[in-house]
């Protein structure tokens, strides 16, 4: 998947689902948060992660200090701003070049896992301004799929989400993806594969995706253990 192609074009899609919105709307799926501050979280996220990669940053960069990281306060311009993030994290990496290593929350990765990893934020905070506005949500069952696997790495294997020896298959059903979870003592090891596991949830990727980052349940079918359903997405909770 080329994910700064699709970085961009779900940028444009929340660009233009929030353009006309009440920018005071609360986003019941980010307690306490407004459209605006949603809105504003993306667009200096793109930023954020740029500069971490521009300037070899090797430490937490505090928000505060991301350039231009505050939008205009008229609309028109606020959108462009929005827009031009994902081209700015795109020139940055080419600029050291997409293998070499930067700071990231999880330890140093190649230049090209913010691209993903800002991919994904942008799905997800598009579903909560859909949902938000009570507008239709979609997302490709491909850039679903890969978002699965992206939060499998980022955030249900970066920490005990799971308890030892607890298996979780998990299953999507109208593309190809299939994954293996398991819990060890500070961590929780994964593989792409089928296998037995004491909870398996299966389903289209969009709705598997959208439940794992406790965005909406949809339509999954759950066997085994619905118990570690429910508390591994809670533990896991980003």
């Amino acid at each position: 998947m080329d994910h700064m192609t699709a970085l961009i074009d779900q940028n444009a899609r929340f660009a233009d689902l929030i353009g006309d919105a009440d920018p005071a709307t609360e986003v019941p799926t980010c307690p306490g948060w407004t459209l605006q501050q949603l809105f504003r979280h993306v667009g200096r996220g793109d930023r954020w992660s740029a500069q971490i990669i521009s300037d070899r940053v090797g430490e937490y960069l505090d928000p505060r200090q991301v350039r231009d990281g505050k939008p205009p306060a008229d609309t028109e311009g606020a959108l462009a701003w929005f827009r031009e993030g994902p081209r700015i994290l795109r020139d940055a990496v080419d600029s050291i070049g997409p293998d070499t290593y930067v700071w990231t929350f999880l330890g140093p990765r190649p230049a090209e896992w913010w691209v993903r990893r800002r991919l994904h934020e942008a799905t997800v905070h598009r579903a909560d301004a859909a949902f938000a506005l009570g507008r239709p949500y979609d997302l490709s069952a491909d850039v679903a799929a890969d978002g699965i696997e992206e939060w499998i790495d980022t955030v249900a294997s970066s920490r005990p989400t799971l308890d030892p020896g607890v298996t979780v298959h998990l299953h999507t059903t109208d593309v190809p993806g299939e994954w293996m979870l398991r819990g060890e003592e500070d961590r929780v090891a994964w593989e792409v594969g089928h296998g037995k596991g004491d909870l398996a949830v299966r389903g289209p990727a969009a709705d598997l995706f959208l439940a794992l980052v406790n965005r909406r349940e949809g339509d999954l079918e759950i066997f085994g253990d619905a118990g570690i359903w429910t508390s591994w997405r809670e533990r896991a909770r980003f």
